[in-house]
């Protein structure tokens, strides 16, 4: 419960009172991270049919919806994205691409990763907004699919990048078959939508294997940066496979 705690006021701006992190919790957290996003994706879904029953525009109905996600995340994912764009973009070893990821600014190649990312979520909920329940479960879905890489970026065997923050505490912290197992439990879940709910998973678990192995050699490591990048990747590939 301590690990629930923590990963609720981690990854969430709910109110929740968690005891100052450590190692283990932080690993436990990471663990909750999937059922935490299924929390989150049912609220954004309830978002997405209250502005569909409101009669706003479907796509801006999408947009807001990100919009809500990135707010109930503090960002935090979003802001991993774009720096993670721009570290892979910049010239030089690890300790250059780093330090561009340390700047706090969004260069041309985080905007644009920003761009198309959120673009195709947004336009996948404003295809989903139509659809009803159904909106819900399968927004719920894909966030939950998102936050399941977390522990698969974090397995064992990938060192952190560089010492202090999230990253450094939940490094190799990870068996490689707890994200398995979570990508499996959900691909079976997803049947529930239809096949493509669960092709889309399985798409988002390969993206996420694909981007932290190239991320891992490039960084010499991985960081919190990492999570919030592989976290906005799978739920856009997700949403994108269940809007089809």
């Amino acid at each position: 419960m301590r690990s629930l705690a923590f990963a609720l006021s981690l990854l969430t701006v709910l109110p929740v009172k968690a005891a100052a992190p450590d190692a283990r919790a932080a690993a436990g957290a990471l663990r909750w991270a999937p059922a935490v996003g299924a929390l989150l994706g049912a609220a954004a879904g309830g978002v997405l049919l209250g502005l569909a029953a409101l009669g706003v525009p479907a796509l801006v109905a999408g947009l807001l919806t990100v919009g809500f996600l990135a707010l109930a995340t503090r960002g935090m994912h979003v802001d991993g994205l774009a720096d993670t764009a721009d570290g892979l973009g910049c010239y030089g070893p690890p300790e250059r691409a780093l330090a561009v990821m340390r700047d706090g600014g969004a260069g041309p190649f985080g905007v644009v990763t920003l761009l198309v990312v959120l673009g195709a979520q947004a336009a996948a909920l404003a295809t989903l907004a139509g659809t009803g329940m159904t909106a819900v479960a399968a927004v719920a879905l894909a966030c939950a699919t998102g936050r399941a890489g977390f522990t698969w970026v974090a397995r064992r065997g990938v060192p952190a990048a560089r010492p202090g923050g999230l990253g450094a505490l939940v490094a190799g912290t990870q068996p490689w078959w707890v994200a398995a197992g979570w990508w499996t439990a959900l691909a079976a879940a997803g049947l529930a939508l239809g096949p493509r709910a669960a092709v889309g998973v399985l798409l988002a678990a390969a993206l996420v294997i694909a981007l932290s192995r190239h991320t891992s050699r490039r960084f010499a490591g991985m960081t919190g940066d990492v999570l919030g990048a592989v976290n906005e990747l799978a739920t856009a590939a997700a949403l994108v496979a269940l809007a089809t």
